[in-house]
């Protein structure tokens, strides 16, 4: 362990707010993504076809990615001027809430548009809230980190994804095991989205025994925060912005297409049973938290933006091998594809903790690491599984793949001009 971090907080603390924080807001964003690729669709999208239903489905899911930089600017905000312990509990709640209204929706059959539109405002609450999230988890953990240990701080909040899929589609797996079709169908899917009320419990009961970072208060004291902390950013640090922004592109592109995309595409097209499949993805979110520990080591060893350029070189990789794995016929081999990629996904995704907050100094951190990383999740994976789907349904896989490795290609250039800083 870590020697114990400044600013009265104990290292224990400090990482697990980090993680478990994370890991509830990331619970809420994928149970909604879960049930958009098996229910959402007949429920509150009727349509002609399945495909066509799922199609829609998906483009409710990226609404939230609508919503994201919107929040990344807001509680960046607020984040840069009255700090990160406050508004990390704001956005916990706002996102928590999003969620569990969901469970109570009436769906098309009961109330007609009223229910998509409901959906839809819902999940762009679910978006609003983790734009302020992760920024500010990363900043808790690296802002409290050691010398030397900023990658391994950092990859702590990247752990709380991989905690946060498990437990979704977990959760998930167990009811589709314990419940007939009719009843997932009917009422079923409604438990992960009220479950989630216990935790964002256990979530800010954690956060609201923090205290600031010792970085913020070190720059409270050297000169007044920021009036408007996006203007400055956007003044002074244009290219860290928007080099940042790309170099997040192949992370998300990589996640919602190993995660939702393969689960509709398996369960629609290839036929695969919906339990069935989500044992497999399970199995492979494991690959991605042993990426995400894996990079945490070797950028400390070496430079977050070394193993970001080879996680990025290795989605190319990834790319080429989607489509004579995804549609080999064999669930084994399908299963090494996701479980290789998430792999690649931990690379790509475990230094952001340490790089994207490393560009900038400390007075409009928040701001610009929230913004670099939600903005590029709605140019990385915002239309992603609707694309991808679109794709696979006109071209086939190989075109997928092909989308995969642009994003592959697109973050390695980005990361190219953007030398190792020390704005920490």
């Amino acid at each position: 362990m870590a020697p114990s971090s400044a600013s009265g907080a104990s290292t224990r603390r400090v990482l697990a707010a980090s993680l478990i924080g994370t890991a509830v807001e990331f619970y809420d964003f994928y149970i909604y993504a879960t049930a958009a690729s098996l229910v959402f669709g007949p429920l509150f999208f009727p349509a002609s076809s399945p495909s066509v239903q799922l199609l829609a489905s998906y483009a409710s899911l990226s609404v939230a990615f609508i919503a994201r930089p919107l929040g990344s600017i807001v509680f960046g905000h607020f984040g840069d001027r009255i700090g990160r312990k406050s508004t990390l509990v704001a956005s916990l709640i706002i996102m928590g809430g999003s969620t569990l209204l969901v469970a109570f929706l009436p769906t098309y059959h009961q109330a007609g548009w009223i229910a998509p539109f409901m959906l839809c405002l819902l999940r762009f609450g679910q978006g609003f809230g983790l734009g302020g999230e992760w920024g500010g988890a990363a900043l808790l953990a690296v802002e409290n980190a050691p010398p030397g240990w900023r990658a391994r701080f950092g990859m702590f909040p990247q752990l709380g994804a991989p905690v946060g899929f498990i437990a979704a589609n977990g959760l998930f797996l167990l009811l589709g095991a314990l419940l007939t079709p009719e009843q997932f169908q009917a009422w079923g899917w409604r438990l992960p989205f009220l479950g989630s009320i216990l935790l964002v419990g256990v979530g800010l009961w954690i956060r609201l025994k923090l205290t600031e970072t010792p970085a913020f208060e070190a720059a409270a004291h050297e000169a007044p925060p920021a009036h408007v902390p996006v203007a400055e950013l956007f003044r002074t640090h244009p290219r860290e912005v928007i080099g940042g922004t790309f170099a997040v592109v192949a992370c998300f592109a990589l996640f919602y297409l190993t995660t939702a995309f393969s689960l509709g595409y398996g369960v629609t097209t290839l036929g695969y049973g919906r339990q069935v499949f989500l044992g497999v993805l399970l199995f492979a979110i494991l690959f991605m938290a042993a990426g995400i520990v894996w990079a945490g080591y070797w950028s400390d060893a070496t430079s977050p933006r070394r193993v970001l350029m080879a996680g990025s070189m290795l989605t190319l990789v990834a790319g080429a091998a989607l489509a004579p794995m995804m549609g080999s016929g064999s669930l084994w081999v399908i299963g090494a594809f996701l479980s290789l990629a998430l792999v690649v996904m931990g690379l790509v995704y475990g230094p952001l903790g340490a790089w994207l907050p490393s560009l900038f100094p400390a007075r409009v951190r928040y701001t610009g690491s929230s913004i670099a990383f939600n903005v590029g999740g709605v140019i990385g994976g915002g239309m992603t599984p609707a694309i991808a789907q679109y794709l696979a349904s006109h071209g086939g896989l190989k075109l997928v793949g092909v989308y995969l490795g642009a994003a592959g290609l697109i973050s390695l250039l980005a990361l190219l001009p953007l030398k190792r800083t020390d704005a920490l």
